[in-house]
């Protein structure tokens, strides 16, 4: 008797209204997922059964819950927490800072589904509230503040788009401290013990994926220092991720602007954890935004 094929995953896409759960939805359908959009969580595991008795079970499930679900969402945690559907389950979460969900749902000219009356901004932040539990809950958070929609579909083709599941995907983001944290970081530091190659004249237009500034970066002392002591502990981390089921981990490094000592210090770090047999990539989030 052969052995019966392996379950596909099951993403649970949710987040705020206007963070890009359909923009998500769509690159899923075009990684072969069968996408339920607008589902009630309590017939998540009917959907399950449906697609494994028409697609079999090898087919991947996408199924798209937004704050319209209401009272559905502890159904939906319980499900998730529980395994209820028998395949390996990733909750994606979709953010973005509240200026820019006003701007997007502005020019969509559509109300929030809890606006109730009132302001757009008062029906976001009820909405925050009703999905603080999922958010704090999810396998992996994307912040799409400063994402336009390929970039947004590219983060979900790297996440989603490997038939490699077991391995745990890292993303380090470099970072500029004067435009904000990243809110979806899970780890975070800080490379201005460095000296900055903004006061180099010669440097200072380059970005720290030129050859130049990353060697100036990595040449200053503490820099290697500190690679070597922190990605032995990403791996410390990520081995506890993987034993909880978490299969993504983003390590945010930061500097004054985003543009030297964090890019220098994210791609080497990439580069040594891709050394080490972890999927790595290095992003950068505000080059070019000086």
């Amino acid at each position: 008797m052969s052995a019966a094929p392996p379950a596909g995953e099951l993403v649970v896409v949710t987040g705020m209204t206007g963070a890009g759960r359909s923009t998500a939805a769509k690159e899923l359908e075009d990684l072969g997922f069968y996408v339920v959009d607008n589902m009630p969580p309590s017939l998540l595991r009917d959907v399950v059964r449906l697609v494994d008795e028409s697609a079999g079970p090898s087919q991947p499930v996408a199924v798209v819950v937004d704050v319209r679900s209401g009272s559905f969402f502890d159904s939906l945690q319980a499900n998730v927490a529980q395994g209820a559907t028998g395949r390996r389950t990733t909750l994606l979460f979709l953010d973005a800072s509240d200026d820019v969900l006003v701007r997007r749902q502005e020019a969509a000219r559509r109300p929030h589904p809890l606006q109730a009356g009132g302001r757009l901004l008062d029906g976001l932040q009820r909405e925050r509230v009703v999905l603080a539990d999922l958010r704090s809950n999810a396998d992996l958070v994307i912040d799409t503040t400063t994402l336009n929609v390929h970039q947004l579909t590219d983060r979900v083709a790297e996440a989603f788009g490997t038939p490699d599941a077991t391995r745990l995907k890292i993303s380090v983001v470099s970072f500029g401290f004067k435009y904000g944290i990243p809110v979806d970081a899970d780890l975070v530091a800080d490379m201005r013990f460095l000296p900055n190659p903004f006061w180099v004249p010669e440097l200072r237009s380059m970005n720290g994926r030129d050859t130049e500034v990353a060697e100036y970066v990595m040449s200053r002392e503490g820099a290697q220092g500190f690679l070597d002591q922190y990605v032995p502990l990403v791996e410390t981390v990520a081995a506890g991720y993987l034993r909880e089921g978490k299969r993504f981990a983003t390590i945010a490094i930061g500097c004054t602007g985003g543009k030297h000592r964090s890019v220098a210090m994210s791609e080497e770090m990439a580069q040594r954890l891709r050394d080490r047999g972890y999927d790595a990539r290095a992003t950068h989030r505000d080059l070019g935004r000086e």
